[in-house]
Order: structure tokens, then sequence, then C-alpha cells
């Protein structure tokens, strides 16, 4: 990966994130391989992006937002995607805060160890850049969430992003290999589970299929294993209604014996 100058100013807020942000312990690391992955989170708001870029092991690359590397297109985004849930009556507020925050965001995710997605023709960059990244021996962290519920731990994944392995296959010959991430903020940990191996040979929409849907099915293991805790979840909703880990059903399983 090509070096770049790293901003003084964001080299500073990078030292206060990581001095102030509770610190995080990686659990599951003999899952990694010793080669490069795509490893699959949930998102868990900004919490995702802090803890890829510090925590997450063997310093990799992260997916994010283009809208948030470009300063006209910040306000916009951050409105739709992190507050547009919030009650109406806030909506001026947070409108203003969104073109508050739109040098930081370029400034933040312009330094950080970021892959700009796109949801147009430049999505083409964000996959050439994907597998230079992989072919350089960096890992690459995704959070393909959006706003679809697909259980209380998760929602659902947009699965476009299986497609990097199929031309990561094309380049060097090597069937990918994705890890499921779950990071649990409340425990201050994350956790990576047992990979699962594109197949090349297979038709790709079933490698989408399948690959989502084992990622989502083991990212949900992961968390309904852990200690009951508070999950937070994909989309910025009050924390009254942050689910717990332990389903409905599961807790009654439980209570009965």
């Amino acid at each position: 990966m090509d070096e770049k100058k790293t901003s003084a100013l964001f080299k500073l807020i990078k030292w206060c994130v990581k001095h102030f942000y509770p610190k995080i312990q990686a659990e599951g690391i003999e899952n990694l391989p010793d080669e490069p992955v795509i490893i699959v989170g949930n998102h868990c708001q900004m919490n995702g992006p802090i803890i890829g870029e510090l925590y997450v092991p063997g310093e990799p690359y992260i997916w994010c937002a283009g809208e948030m590397m470009n300063l006209k297109d910040v306000p916009g985004y951050a409105f739709r995607d992190f507050w547009s849930g919030k009650p109406r009556w806030t909506h001026p507020f947070y409108r203003l805060l969104s073109y508050m925050i739109a040098p930081l965001s370029v400034c933040i995710f312009n330094n950080a160890r970021t892959i700009g997605v796109y949801r147009d023709t430049r999505i083409l960059s964000t996959f050439k850049k994907t597998v230079k990244t992989l072919q350089e021996g960096k890992s690459v962290v995704i959070f393909p969430e959006h706003n679809v519920k697909h259980n209380h731990i998760l929602y659902d994944f947009q699965d476009k992003f299986i497609d990097a392995a199929k031309l990561y296959y094309k380049k060097t010959g090597k069937e990918l290999r994705f890890i499921p991430m779950y990071i649990a903020p409340k425990l201050k940990k994350l956790y990576l589970g047992k990979p699962i191996r594109f197949q090349a040979a297979e038709p790709m929409d079933a490698e989408r299929s399948r690959i989502c849907n084992y990622l989502m099915d083991a990212i949900t293991g992961i968390a309904e294993a852990l200690p009951e805790h508070t999950v937070v979840p994909y989309l910025n909703i009050p924390k009254k209604d942050y689910p717990s880990n332990i389903s409905k059903e599961n807790g009654n399983e439980k209570a009965g014996g």
C-alpha cells in the first residue's frame, strides 16, 4: 500500500481516542490464518470503525462510506445514516451537527486505514484497492449491515462485498477466506470466529448467499454464547431500546430448563 503523509490533527485525534476509548481485547486470534483475509463484523455504530482502526489484529484496512471522505457529501450522508431516526423535533440540531462534523470526518477518514465504498461506478475503485491491499499482505475489515433487521444481534448483510474474493482469485489464483467478527463494546472485547473459504468454482450468486449466511449465523452464535450483555445495534436508536444478546426465546428456554 502506498505510503501517505498522515496529518498532525489526525495523529492527535487518534491519540485522544486511544487514550479515552475503552481498551478492547481481541479473542480468537488463533482463527486468523497466515495470509490476508476479509474480516466481517457487526457495525455497532461508530464502535466498529474505531475498534477496526485501533484493536483488530494486523492493522487491516477498513471499508468506509466514500461520502464520509468528501466534504460536500458528509452532511447529507451523516444526517441520513446517523440521525434521521431521531425524534423529528431534534432534526434541526442534527442537521447543523452534520455540517459541523464534515471537516473532521474528511480529516479522519482520509488519514485512517480506509478504503472508500461508493454506490455508483466508483465501486470499481473500491474493489481494485481492496484486491491490491490483500495482494500486499494486509487484511480488510468490512461492516456490511444495512437497515433491514436480521435478528436481535444483526441487521442483514449487503452481499456484494463477496465479489472481492472473485477478483482476488482472478489476480492470484487463491481462494480468499472470510472471518466472522463480533464486537461487544459492553464487554470490551472483539471475538474472531472460524473462517469460511470462497469457492471459485461455484456460481457467484450461490457463494454470496452461502458466505453471508455463514457469517451472520457465526456472528449471532458467538454473541449468544457470551455472558448476557447489551448489544450495540447497527442503527442509532435510543439506548433504552438496545437489545440483549440473549433472545427472548433463548431466555425462556433457559428459564424453563
